[in-house]
């Protein structure tokens, strides 16, 4: 398998990264998760605009994105695969143990694994643990997943395949890893980004393309609502048919089954949408 790690494609056996890299000894780095179809990133512009934004909110120097651009497009020409999951990683690099930086500038990594499609439907559950709304990492895609494997293996636990989490003042934010809508009185919703949210690329492709309302929600609004979707890079739009022990359907009902379609179907015709 080929890396491209620092400015060039390097066999994976050989690819190394200094155990003083501060994106390992502290968490010190940003990512992006790129679904790729036959070779083609999606939505590769906005990943990339949002990789520059988390790295600006993290305080690591502006990606060279021409970089990742020609990284992304040599690791996927190395390894063709129907669907593919497409990481990219940027860290503080090399630095002193403890949470300064050192000199020698940041890390980029990225790598590629086959992936798979998901199921059009899924359990997640409500987890105790809040999103730091005020937190100086809310809203940038970082490499500090630590609440995030933590809340994944209780869902796994529980039967579920997402966890999804309030904000520290019980309003409704997100999933480990996705961005959660519901229908309410047959109108569709999502938290806004003031919850602590991430800017999910899907999430604001589905706004845009199915009509969504940014809207303040309690937590118990997963109680009452008449459809649940989740939403990622790899989800693309999928229907939660079970959240804790409230069983919903057994399929997407027919506003999430409307918002699969209209995805797929403006996905399809714009495999770059700005």
């Amino acid at each position: 398998m080929k890396i491209w790690l620092d400015g060039g494609l390097t066999d994976a056996d050989g690819a190394h990264v200094s155990v003083f890299d501060h994106g390992l000894t502290v968490g010190d780095g940003v990512f992006e998760t790129v679904k790729a179809d036959h070779g083609r990133a999606f939505a590769l512009t906005r990943h990339l605009e949002r990789l520059a934004t988390s790295a600006r909110g993290l305080g690591l120097p502006e990606p060279d994105l021409d970089e990742v651009r020609r990284g992304c497009a040599a690791v996927l020409d190395a390894h063709p695969m129907a669907l593919a999951r497409l990481r990219i990683t940027y860290t503080g690099g090399l630095s002193p143990l403890g949470s300064d930086r050192g000199n020698n500038g940041p890390t980029l990594v990225i790598a590629a694994s086959e992936a798979h499609r998901r199921a059009d439907t899924t359990a997640a559950v409500t987890v105790p643990w809040t999103r730091n709304e005020r937190g100086a990492l809310a809203g940038l895609k970082t490499t500090s997943y630590g609440e995030n494997v933590v809340a994944l293996a209780r869902a796994r636990e529980l039967g579920a395949t997402e966890a999804l989490f309030a904000n520290t003042v019980g309003r409704l934010c997100e999933g480990t890893g996705s961005n959660v809508f519901v229908v309410l009185d047959g109108e569709l919703h999502t938290p806004p980004l003031h919850s602590g949210c991430l800017a999910g690329i899907t999430r604001v492709l589905t706004i845009t393309w199915a009509g969504a309302k940014e809207t303040d929600l309690p937590l118990d609004v997963l109680e009452r609502a008449e459809e649940i979707f989740l939403t990622s890079t790899l989800r693309d739009v999928q229907a939660v048919t079970r959240i804790d022990g409230r069983q919903l359907a057994d399929g997407p009902g027919p506003v999430t089954a409307e918002a699969m379609r209209i995805f797929d179907e403006q996905a399809a015709a714009d495999f770059d949408p700005r």
